[in-house]
């Protein structure tokens, strides 16, 4: 039954259509053109943690591009096979994306692969401003059928984390709970989901 509860209203499939952009046209643009054509095969995108790149990630996944999240986690040997990928892309000239929390040379990485992370196109995903986030959290609310009230998005941004990445974990358990309890999804409820 509860499966059957979740599955009423699915989480979207992240795209590149419902990426909210903000400040990040230039970069959204750079990752179209190499998903469609093939002037570039690399892209580096780095940011803070919530700032998106999981998002692109998934999407570009889905358009069958090879993506490495999460660079500075590896280790020594996963750098060194990172950096022979590289060099096997660009031979073949088959389409990467890698990802970071930094600048390639700001992560203590090794000097010859943060020296290939920055060759190509490097971005940097700016965080959504608050208002951004707002217009985020009621597309992906709609995406997913979901009857939410403004003012219960109000209340999410003043008294909860703001990183977009919580906020729409919040919306995602407040609307399972709401399916279980067949309660609407008020604030009311919002605030006793906050109180387990």
């Amino acid at each position: 039954m509860d499966q059957l509860l979740l599955n009423i209203h699915p989480v979207p499939k992240k795209t590149m259509g419902n990426f909210v952009v903000g400040k990040n046209s230039e970069c959204l643009s750079s990752i179209e053109n190499l998903i469609s054509f093939n002037d570039h095969f690399f892209m580096y995108i780095w940011g803070e943690s919530g700032s998106g790149k999981s998002h692109l990630a998934s999407a570009l996944r889905s358009k069958n591009v090879n993506v490495i999240e999460d660079v500075e986690k590896l280790d020594n040997d996963q750098q060194i096979k990172l950096f022979n990928l590289f060099n096997e892309s660009k031979r073949l000239h088959k389409k990467l994306v890698i990802t970071g929390n930094d600048a390639p040379n700001k992560m203590n990485l090794r000097p010859d692969l943060a020296s290939r992370l920055s060759w190509e196109l490097v971005y940097q995903i700016k965080l959504l401003t608050d208002n951004e986030k707002k217009v985020a959290l009621e597309s992906y609310a709609a995406q997913k059928g979901m009857s939410l009230d403004k003012k219960i998005i109000s209340y999410c941004m003043a008294n909860l984390k703001r990183d977009l990445h919580s906020l729409i974990l919040t919306l995602d358990a407040l609307d399972e709970w709401s399916l279980k309890a067949k309660r609407p999804v008020t604030i009311p409820l919002l605030i006793q989901l906050l109180k387990k």
